[in-house]
């Protein structure tokens, strides 16, 4: 058993167990043990930070409309109470983010202005932008800062150097500060100046997002209440064999839903018409019925599904068995009697983790197996932990975020987290 990048077989011997302790109750014990390891950095409240300046990454990449005003401030406000705590503590406080792709150049569509306008709003307080990130005016305005304001710099990814992680960037970032403060889940997944570079420069803890993402997705995978119940949905097969394999040894049950599971359906020899499909993965869908047979995990694969003739939204359709798929329709969602499945499944469950859309929740026709699921998860007496990305987007379309026990921030952070990978911008933090 592999776990968060630790060999369990190898470090067995570590544990301290009684003499007659059976392999479940020490992996156990090693499990809780290394859900100790996940929380085992220092965050903002573990070190001194009166008066400080302090540089802060947050994650605000943020979606926006035509006219660069912006749909969804859920990022920005995650980043309050670090950033109120931050103010009570009398920091100079330099914020910094990236905002899309704009591949390391000077884009006025990807500045962060329109974030700086949105925090002031929400803050009640004036946001300093500055022109640039490591330039005079950044330099400037940070060495000018006086504690209890707060600036927020341009966009990192202005420059190649951020996702390059160059040392000589982050080390220009980190010289405008004492203190660095990770609260970029989002982002935390890669190896960047400005998520894991600076952290070489300055002393690194996490914010109070990050701990709350580890909070609930550190206990959900090494401890939960069971029984755990995995959802996964999205398109491809590829994107998430790595968490499927991983959580084949965490869950009770797993359900595959979404785009992906045609690439099962045909790993099984069926029809899967014009639907998405990965034919070189046919044998890691095999691979993972397999292995979830032989870990005695309930693996649910959707009974039906609802097709249409064209990728449209008022398309022509139709449900039909998923043995039944017709060879010139497309698979856009789960059936009722798969939403009546899973459903019932559900509701016996204790802890559960979703991550992707079970359909084209884009268009309305073919959202309801995805709106099914997330009211019955708001209706459940369960930890609810929803894994960012597109399923968080569903959930809120919904208007069910409030229903749920967590939403995470990062959609590819939560995966690797889930798939037991090491997060170079939490690795980079201060133990405790």
């Amino acid at each position: 058993m592999i776990y968060n990048g630790i060999d369990f077989e190898k470090n067995v011997n570590t544990i301290k167990k009684p003499e007659k302790a059976s392999i479940n109750e020490i992996k156990t014990t090693f499990i809780q043990k290394e859900e100790v390891l996940i929380m085992n950095k220092k965050t903002v409240k573990d070190i001194d930070l009166k008066g400080k300046k302090v540089l802060v990454r947050c994650d605000f990449n943020v979606p926006m409309d035509e006219n660069r005003n912006i749909t969804d401030n859920t990022r920005i406000v995650a980043a309050l109470p670090t950033i109120k705590y931050l103010l009570e503590q009398n920091c100079a406080i330099i914020l910094c983010s990236h905002l899309g792709r704009p591949k390391g150049e000077f884009k006025s569509e990807f500045s962060l202005k329109p974030v700086a306008k949105e925090l002031s709003r929400l803050l009640d307080k004036e946001i300093i932008m500055a022109e640039d990130v490591i330039g005079e005016d950044a330099k400037t305005k940070a060495a000018n800062l006086q504690k209890g304001q707060i600036m927020l710099l341009e966009n990192v990814r202005f420059h190649k150097e951020e996702t390059d992680n160059d040392p000589e960037f982050a080390k220009e970032l980190a010289s405008m500060a004492e203190i660095y403060v990770s609260d970029a889940f989002g982002a935390v997944h890669r190896a960047h100046a400005s998520t894991a570079g600076v952290a070489a420069y300055l002393p690194a803890v996490a914010g109070f997002l990050i701990e709350k993402e580890l909070k609930f997705l550190g206990k959900a995978v090494s401890n939960p209440e069971r029984p755990f119940v995995a959802i996964l949905g999205g398109a491809k097969v590829s994107d998430k064999i790595g968490v499927i394999d991983s959580l084949l040894e965490k869950v009770d049950v797993l359900m595959i839903g979404g785009g992906m599971a045609y690439t099962f359906f045909k790993s099984m020899g069926y029809e899967v018409g014009k639907s998405i499909c990965e034919l070189d993965k046919l044998d890691l869908a095999k691979q993972a019925m397999e292995k979830a047979e032989q870990k005695g995990v309930k693996l649910m694969l959707p009974v039906d599904t609802k097709v249409g003739k064209e990728f449209k939204e008022d398309t022509e359709s139709k449900t039909v068995k998923y043995t039944e798929i017709p060879a010139d329709w497309e698979g856009f969602d789960i059936g009722e009697e798969t939403i009546k499945m899973f459903s019932d499944e559900l509701k016996k469950a204790k802890t559960v983790v979703w991550n992707g859309p079970l359909g084209l929740f884009e268009f309305p026709q073919f959202a309801v197996g995805t709106n099914s699921i997330a009211k019955v998860l708001s209706e459940i007496d369960a930890t609810t932990i929803i894994g960012g990305g597109d399923s968080a987007a569903a959930v809120k379309k919904a208007g069910l975020e409030d229903k749920m026990t967590h939403i995470s921030t990062g959609g590819g952070a939560s995966l690797e987290f889930l798939e037991g990978k090491k997060l170079p911008g939490i690795e980079c933090l201060l133990d405790k």
